[in-house]
């Protein structure tokens, strides 16, 4: 009776190991043809109707509706390599997938998933270090260096036809923001504002030393442009007052109305003259919700004032603009004084050709904050949305770079070298853990793998042929698809960045030592 329940309880568990496992190596399949320049794009209609093109990982499966559990924690890794790394996050997938594979072989062979996952972690690290030994430094500053890890970062996105002028871009903003701070090498990318512009084309993009607002100025007859401007960020209403609670005044003749009106118009006046006296020529109003954050009138009084009005301002970017313009928010009219005003040479309206509408600017900042602007155009939301996360991913590789200054040679040659180099521990050991390194090379190579598959050649030779250059010890060995030669990279300046791949592998192979482990499926209810 024991040995029966004993079997009966191995089997649930292998049934369950199974289950997750094919859940997971289908969605990593899903996504697989995705991988390197010549992956193919993912055309997505999301619930609400609307269409969504990417090759993105993390994209692609974030809009995906996946049911099973063990095939949502591929979901969660994706998200987690683009948070630490931001590029690399269907390779993370895909690596994952082929672990999967290596261990399910592994364990029909009789070996105990707890052994697989132990020998998977320590050859993770061995491949990790392998990796570092043959890195090339790279130095934060060298521009050229970074623009080549940019480039090839954008070589597998939809825009990668306009590489030439996102990858500078990229490179350049975020090197703003190292510069502004050279005590701190830790880059936060929040300093970077994506304004996204309907019009023109992907070549019609600029990075702004400032600051644009998505809202042109307000059509009260005020002035469109400003020079020598002195800005104030206002987060208390231009309307008449009302009371906290609900209330109704009932007017029952003309005087009583007029009078009503002038004490209206009599206020407004006022605080309009209070923002004039600060020496205030440029307004920003933040958004209100409980009463109207301005009306006609207060707008009408500041055009005569001659001060160039900028309305609902939304609260989640009064932070940003402070921080740019080096001004503080006005809460309260008591506050109002000149030392928190901001101050630009120039800030004016600027018409968007192609999408009939006009944007704030404001350039020359007197002793701006560390950010930057980034006014991105496109002709359409996709290509608008797909270019956006494009940049910020180019934006990430500069990122790990600056943290983690080392590249790796691209085309599938670090998997390749980490494979070469696990296969060579694995002849120094003997038992389990020989046969798992063995299998964790193999999956690493699935990278080498994909990549000549979905660029139309020959696999199995490519990745032979990729095999024996890096035994001959051509460190930068890899794939290039665009000439369908087993090639030098670092040669070719096919380069990303070290983090990117360390952080794939071992966030892979956590993933997977994680699924390995779960013997049962508890549904709560």
């Amino acid at each position: 009776m024991v040995s029966g329940e004993t079997y009966n309880e191995r089997s649930k568990g292998k049934d369950v190991r199974t289950s997750n496992i094919v859940a997971a190596k289908a969605l990593a399949n899903a996504v697989r043809t995705s991988l390197g320049p010549r992956g193919m794009d993912k055309l997505m209609q999301l619930e609400d109707g609307s269409v969504l093109i990417s090759n993105d990982g993390a994209t692609i499966l974030s809009k995906m509706n996946v049911l099973h559990p063990a095939a949502k924690m591929l979901v969660e890794l994706s998200q987690a390599q683009d948070v630490q790394a931001g590029d690399g996050t269907t390779t993370v997938v895909v690596l994952a997938g082929a672990l999967l594979d290596s261990a399910s072989i592994l364990l029909r062979k009789g070996l105990h998933p707890s052994a697989v996952a132990q020998y998977f972690l320590q050859a993770a690290e061995t491949a990790c270090d392998s990796l570092k030994q043959v890195a090339r430094p790279v130095v934060a500053d060298n521009r050229e260096q970074l623009l080549h890890a940019v480039e090839t970062c954008l070589s597998s996105k939809v825009v990668s036809q306009n590489t030439d002028l996102l990858a500078p871009i990229a490179v350049d903003s975020v090197l703003a923001l190292l510069s502004s701070n050279k005590s701190n090498r830790t880059i936060d990318l929040r300093d970077i504002r994506l304004v996204e512009q309907v019009g023109g084309t992907v070549d019609d993009t600029e990075l702004i030393h400032g600051l644009v607002l998505t809202k042109g100025s307000a059509k009260s007859g005020g002035p469109k442009s400003m020079k020598q401007a002195k800005i104030a960020l206002l987060q208390y209403c231009l309307s008449a007052p009302k009371t906290d609670m609900d209330n109704q005044v009932v007017v029952s003749d003309y005087a009583a109305m007029d009078r009503i009106l002038r004490e209206e118009r009599k206020y407004l006046l006022e605080q309009c003259k209070r923002i004039k006296k600060t020496g205030c020529n440029v307004l920003l109003i933040q958004k209100s919700i409980l009463r109207d954050a301005y009306n006609e009138l207060s707008l009408h009084f500041l055009a005569k004032m001659g001060i160039l009005v900028v309305t609902d301002i939304e609260r989640s970017d009064v932070d940003f603009i402070c921080r740019t313009l080096n001004c503080q928010p006005i809460a309260h009219p008591d506050q109002l004084d000149a030392s928190k005003l901001g101050h630009a040479e120039l800030v004016e309206d600027v018409y968007m050709e192609g999408g009939n509408n006009t944007v704030v600017q404001f350039t020359g900042i007197s002793n701006a904050g560390s950010t930057v602007t980034v006014l991105l155009r496109g002709s359409n939301e996709l290509v608008l949305a797909e270019a956006s996360r494009s940049l910020h991913d180019a934006q990430c590789v500069v990122r790990c770079l600056v943290q983690e200054p080392a590249l790796m040679a691209g085309g599938g040659a670090a998997e390749s070298r980490a494979a070469m180099a696990l296969r060579q521990h694995a002849r120094t050991r003997s038992g389990q853990d020989a046969y798992c390194w063995t299998a964790f090379a193999d999956a690493l190579e699935v990278i080498p793998y994909t990549l000549a598959e979905n660029a139309g050649q020959n696999a199995i030779e490519t990745v032979t042929e990729l095999r024996a250059q890096q035994a001959k010890g051509v460190v930068g060995a890899g794939i290039h698809v665009k000439t369908a030669q087993v090639e030098d990279m670092f040669a070719q300046n096919v380069v990303q960045p070290l983090m990117v791949t360390t952080s794939a592998i071992r966030l892979a192979t956590e993933t997977v030592a994680m699924i390995l482990k779960i013997d049962d499926l508890i549904v709560v209810r």
